[in-house]
């Protein structure tokens, strides 16, 4: 892998034709440790002083954040190597229902690789996955509810359908409210995991989760994965929902580069 931007990590090769020196960076598979320290949450959330919300989705050269409803097909092992390391730093991973139902998301697995770490740092083995959902249409017997080493949360709002809060709650998931209707505020959900001591938050989509965060303005940070890949069709873009009247500007932090995927990651400016 190579740091594209900022340019920093780099060693100088000399050219043997003209002797004239040229900054490079060795391509090669960077650690975990590494990629921890890349993808680094900001230190006050470690001191629950903040929270911080990033959002971890890829896309095609077009546009496409899925193929045949997946997000898998377009990824590779990098930027599943990414992913796991984002996983391996949140306190939380947030997911809209319909991504667990279409993606068969399962409860997040604590790895040694990140053991020490999140000790360290006073988190849970594995981060807790919070399910945001109106409706509460969930199978509360699938693993993610029945098999979780930490609690899964589910997010909804405090008029959502009493028989579901219930159901949800039979099966040892933990009810986080988030909002006076009977739908979630998307400006809600970061506060209310924080005041559970989760300030290090991560969501995954799906692309309308995604895109009521942007609309909310909740988004701190961007990690896109862009796939060197064309699929044409009609698959959701990373972010939907309602147009913002005026675009939310984020800025550009950081590049890597491998096997011509970018993996790039934005700022709130």
């Amino acid at each position: 892998m190579r740091r594209l931007f900022p340019v920093t990590d780099q060693t100088t090769e000399t050219n043997a034709a003209d002797g004239r020196g040229a900054s490079t960076e060795a391509a090669r598979e960077w650690s975990l440790d590494e990629l921890a320290e890349a993808y680094a949450y900001p230190a006050e959330t470690a001191a629950g002083t903040a929270t911080w919300l990033r959002a971890n989705m890829v896309s095609t050269l077009d546009g496409a954040a899925q193929h045949d409803g997946r997000s898998r097909p377009i990824s590779n092992d990098t930027d599943m190597r990414i992913f796991g390391t984002l996983r391996g730093l949140a306190d939380v991973v947030v997911v809209g229902a319909e991504t667990v139902r279409l993606e068969g998301y399962r409860p997040a697995r604590a790895r040694e690789a990140f053991a020490e770490r999140r000790a360290a740092a006073k988190q849970t083995p594995a981060p807790a996955i919070a399910v945001v959902s109106a409706s509460l249409d969930l199978d509360f017997s699938l693993p993610l509810f029945a098999e979780p080493p930490t609690p899964t949360l589910v997010v909804t709002g405090a008029a959502a359908p009493a028989d579901r809060i219930a159901a949800a709650e039979r099966a040892g998931a933990v009810v986080v409210i988030a909002g006076e209707g009977a739908t979630v505020d998307p400006a809600r959900v970061a506060p209310a995991l924080a005041e559970r001591g989760l300030t290090r938050l991560l969501t995954e989509g799906g692309p309308r989760l995604l895109g009521q965060l942007v609309a909310a303005k909740a988004l701190d940070e961007l990690c896109l994965t862009v796939s060197p890949m064309l699929t044409a069709g009609d698959a959701q873009r990373i972010a939907g929902g309602h147009a913002l009247a005026t675009p939310d500007e984020f800025v550009l932090t950081s590049v890597l580069e491998e096997a011509g995927f970018l993996f790039t990651r934005y700022r709130r400016s």
